[in-house]
C-alpha cells in the first residue's frame, strides 16, 4: 500500500471520529473507538539493538557495538530480524487483547545523534561520532525494519531531532546553541539522510531547547527543514514528556494548554507524556482549531494502515518461533564478533591453548551479564560471559582462575583516593602467581553510563564525569599489570576509556563495547583466532577531557576527528586484524557528479581476514572546509592470506561539498585529495598499524 492511499483511508476513518476522539488518538497511548472498530494502540516501543522491553528477544550488541563493525548489509539483517520478532510478538499480543506499552510495530529507534563528546551517558545509543557513518548505517537498518513490501513490516523512527547528545541532568531545560554550519555539517545530515534514503516512518524530537526554540515545537527545525526542505510526510513525536517542560522547565509557555497548542502549531503529532490530555481543553479556549488535531490524526492513522493493522497481511502468521531462533542468534553472533576491536597486540593473540595451562581471569565484567547489555534491552534466555566463553573455550584443556577482583565502583566515595580501596586484589596477586597469562576485564556499564533517570545511575545523570576508570578498577589493572604476566586488557564499555595504562603495560587491548547477550562467546572466539577481529572505532578515544571542549559547548571546533587538532589516543576508524590488509592501489574518475574509485586492497598476512576500507576525502582548496580528511565511503572485505582483490567505492557529489557559515552546502572549490585505506590518514593511526593510506590529488 503506498502512502497516498494510505492516507486517503485515514482520512475516510477520521472524517468519521469527533474531535474528542481525534484527540485522543494523538496521546501515545490512544484508546480504543469501539464505535469504528479501532483497537486501542500504545505508539511506544523500542527497538535499539533488538526488541527492548517487552521479554524475549534476540540481543545485539549495544548500537555503537554495531557501528564498529562499518557493516552496512549488516545493519540491514539486524533491522530485518527485528520487525520479524516484533510482528510474532504483536501477533501474539493482539491475539490476547494486550495492546499495552511495548507491544506495538511503532520503534522508536534508531538514535541518530551524533556521539560529539565522550561524556554524553546516552552514546552508546548511537552509531559514533561521524554522520556520514551514522546515516550510513541507519538507513539499511530502517529498511530492515520497515521492508519493501506490500505494507511496512514495522515502523522505525529516527531520534532524538535535533542537536542532542547532552548534558543529560540539564537535559529538560537546556538551550544547545549551534551555528548554521555546524547544523547542516554536523547535526542534521543523518536525519536528513534517513529521511531521504531511508524513508524513515516517525521522527522524534529530543528535550532541549536549540537555538532558543524546543525542539519538539521547533520551526527551523520541523516546519522550515523536516517537512519543508526535506519533504518529510511520516508523523512527528515528543520524546517523553518533554512537551511538558515547555512549561515547567523551558518556560516558554505558562500553562499545559499552551504547550499543547505550541506543539502542535509546529506539527508534533504523538505526544509521549500527559500533556496532549489537555488537548480538549486548549481547542476549547480556541487555542488550536480541530483542523489541527484533524491532520495529526490522519498522518497516525496513515501510519497505521501502513502497516496494515486494519487489514490481513502477508505478516499475519508469523509465528512466536521465531524470536530467538537460531538464524536470528548468527546474526547477533556476526554483529558482535565483526564489532570487537583489537586496540593492541603486541603479539600475545590469537592465544594458542596447546601451550597454555593456566589462564587468570579477573576484573568486575569478566562475569557481568549487565556489562553484556546495554541499555534499551530485550530479555535473553541465555547469557554467555567472557569468563563464561573463556571457559567453554578451553575446558578440558587449560584451567582457569577467577576473581572479581573489585566492584565494578564504589557510590557516593568519588572523592577517596586509590588507596581507600580495600578489594580483593590479594586474590588477584595469586592469581597472578598461578597463571600463564592474565585476562583484566574492566569497564563500565548501564548503570554507570545511561539516560537522565536511569535505576543506580549516581554520575553527572548518566554521563561521565571524565574518561578514566571508576578508581577501584585502577586499582586493579595496576595491580595486575604490576604482576609483569603477559596480559590482555578487554574494556567494555559504550564509550571511549582513557586506556593509555593498558596500552603502555598490557600485551594486548580490546574494545569490547557491551556485545550482546552471548558476547562473552564471541570474544572468546577471537582471543583464541576462531575469528580474526575486524571492528573500527566508530568514535575517537582521547587521553583526557583535558583534550576536549566545555562539555556545554555545542561548537564542533576541537570535536571528534573532523576537528580535532591533537593527538588521539586511539583514532576514529583504527583497529587491528590478525591478517595485514592494506590499500594498495587507487584509481580515481572524477566528474561533477563524483568520484569512481576502484582500490585494490592485499592481505600481506598469514591469517584470513575481514577488514574495511575506509575512503576519505579532504577539500584543499576551501578555507571554510572541514579541516581533517573526513569519511565519505566505506566497504567491509575479507581476504585470505596473501589474497588481493579490486573494490569500487561511488562517491557522489556530496561527498566533495562543503558548508559556508550561513549554513548553505555547495561544491566550493575543485580541489581535493582522496585518501584509502583500512584506517584514516592520520599520523597516530600510521604510528600504531605501521601503514599509511594511500592518496590522490584530484580535480572535481
Amino acid at each position: 500500500m503506498n502512502r497516498e492511499e494510505a492516507r486517503k483511508r485515514a482520512k475516510e476513518l477520521v472524517s468519521k471520529m469527533t474531535v474528542e476522539e481525534k484527540a485522543s488518538q494523538l496521546r501515545y497511548d490512544s484508546p480504543a473507538i469501539d464505535r469504528l472498530g479501532v483497537p486501542a494502540y500504545n505508539w511506544w516501543n523500542e527497538a535499539l539493538h533488538g526488541v527492548a522491553r517487552a521479554g524475549t528477544a534476540t540481543m545485539f550488541p549495544q548500537a555503537i557495538g554495531m557501528a564498529a563493525a562499518f557493516d552496512k548489509d549488516l545493519m540491514k539483517e539486524v533491522g530485518e530480524v527485528i520487525a520479524e520478532e516484533g510482528r510474532a510478538k504483536y501477533n501474539e499480543q493482539a491475539k490476547r487483547g494486550d495492546r499495552d506499552i511495548y507491544k506495538g510495530l511503532t520503534f522508536w529507534s534508531p538514535n541518530v545523534n551524533i556521539f560529539r563528546d565522550p561524556r554524553w551517558g546516552r552514546g552508546h545509543e548511537t552509531y559514533g561520532e561521524d554522520p556520514y557513518l551514522t546515516g550510513t548505517l541507519a538507513v539499511p537498518f530502517i529498511k530492515g525494519i520497515q521492508g519493501d513490501g506490500e505494507y511496512m513490516k514495522a515502523a522505525a523512527c529516527a531520534k532524538h531531532f535535533a542537536v542532542h547528545s547532552g548534558p543529560e541532568g540539564d537535559r529538560h531545560f537546556f538551550d544547545a546553541k549551534a551555528s548554521k554550519k555546524d547544523l547542516e555539517e554536523t547535526y542534521l545530515p543523518a536525519f536528513e539522510t534517513c529521511v531521504k534514503d531511508g524513508q524513515v516512518e516517525a521522527v522524534m524530537g529530543a528535550y532541549n531547547r536549540t537555538n532558543g526554540e524546543p525542539c519538539c515545537a521547533n520551526k527551523p527545525l520541523m516546519v522550515d527543514t523536516l517537512r519543508g526542505k526535506w519533504g518529510f510526510e511520516g508523523h512527528f513525536v515528543s520524546d517523553c514528556w518533554a512537551i511538558r517542560d515547555f512549561h515547567e522547565n523551558h518556560k516558554v509557555t505558562a500553562t499545559a494548554e499552551e504547550s499543547v497548542k505550541l506543539a502542535l502549531d509546529m506539527g508534533c503529532d504523538v505526544n509521549c507524556g500527559c500533556t496532549y490530555q489537555k488537548m480538549m481543553n486548549a481547542y476549547r479556549a480556541g487555542l488550536i482549531t480541530e483542523e489541527q488535531i484533524t491532520e495529526s490524526c490522519v498522518r497516525l492513522f496513515t501510519t497505521r494502515f501502513l502497516l496494515g493493522m486494519f487489514d490481513k497481511t502477508e505478516f499475519d502468521n508469523i509465528p512466536f518461533t521465531v524470536v530467538e531462533c537460531d538464524e536470528h542468534q548468527k546474526v547477533a553472533h556476526k554483529a558482535a564478533a565483526e564489532g570487537i576491536v583489537l586496540l593492541k597486540n603486541d603479539g600475545i593473540l590469537p592465544l594458542d591453548k596447546t601451550k597454555l595451562k593456566t589462564i587468570g581471569v579477573v576484573g568486575p565484567n569478566a562475569d557481568s551479564r549487565i556489562a553484556l547489555m546495554g541499555n534499551y534491552h530485550g530479555t535473553s534466555s541465555r547469557f554467555v560471559t567472557v569468563l563464561e566463553g573463556i571457559e567453554d573455550k578451553v575446558e578440558g584443556d587449560v584451567r582457569v582462575l577467577y576473581s572479581e577482583g573489585c566492584d565494578l565502583w564504589k557510590p557516593n566515595l568519588s572523592n577517596l583516593s586509590d588507596q581507600d580501596y580495600p578489594d580483593r586484589l590479594s586474590e588477584v596477586q595469586t592469581i597472578a602467581d598461578y597463571s600463564d597469562i592474565m585476562v583484566v576485564v574492566v569497564g563500565l556499564d548501564e548503570n554507570l553510563e545511561g539516560e537522565e533517570g536511569d535505576a543506580g545511575n549516581q554520575f553527572a545523570s548518566g554521563d561521565k564525569v571524565n574518561l578514566e576508570l571508576p578508581i577501584p578498577q585502577r586499582q586493579l589493572l595496576n595491580s595486575v599489570l604490576d604482576c609483569n604476566k603477559p596480559t590482555i586488557v578487554i574494556n567494555m564499555s559504550g564509550s571511549a576509556i582513557n586506556l593509555s595504562v593498558a596500552e603502555e603495560k598490557a600485551a594486548a587491548v580490546i574494545q569490547a563495547w557491551y556485545p550482546g547477550a552471548k558476547g562473552g562467546q564471541d570474544v572468546a572466539d577471537i582471543l583464541f583466532g576462531d575469528v580474526s577481529p575486524s571492528g573500527k572505532l566508530p568514535v575517537t578515544f582521547y587521553r583526557s577531557t583535558d583534550d576536549l571542549p566545555d562539555f556545554r559547548d555545542y561548537s564542533m571546533k576541537n570535536r571528534t576527528y573532523r576537528y580535532f587538532t591533537g593527538t588521539p589516543l586511539y583514532p576514529f576508524g583504527y583497529g587491528l586484524t590478525y591478517g595485514k590488509c592494506r590499500a594498495k592501489e587507487m584509481e580515481v574518475t572524477a566528474s561533477a557528479d563524483g568520484a569512481t574509485v576502484k582500490v585494490k586492497v592485499v592481505n600481506e598476512g598469514s591469517v584470513k581476514t575481514s577488514d574495511v576500507l575506509q575512503i576519505y576525502v579532504k577539500d584543499t582548496g576551501y578555507e571554510l572546509a572541514v579541516p581533517n580528511p573526513q569519511l565519505a565511503g566505506f566497504e567491509r572485505f575479507e581476504l585470505g592470506a596473501g589474497e588481493e582483490k579490486e573494490i569500487t567505492v561511488e562517491l557522489p557529489r556530496r561527498a566533495f561539498t562543503s558548508v559556508d557559515e550561513e549554513g548553505n552546502r555547495d561544491v566550493f572549490s575543485h580541489s581535493f585529495k582522496i585518501f584509502a585505506g583500512t584506517n584514516q590518514p592520520d599520523e597516530r593511526s600510521k604510528e600504531l598499524t605501521g601503514v599509511s593510506c594511500i592518496e590522490k590529488d584530484v580535480t572535481i
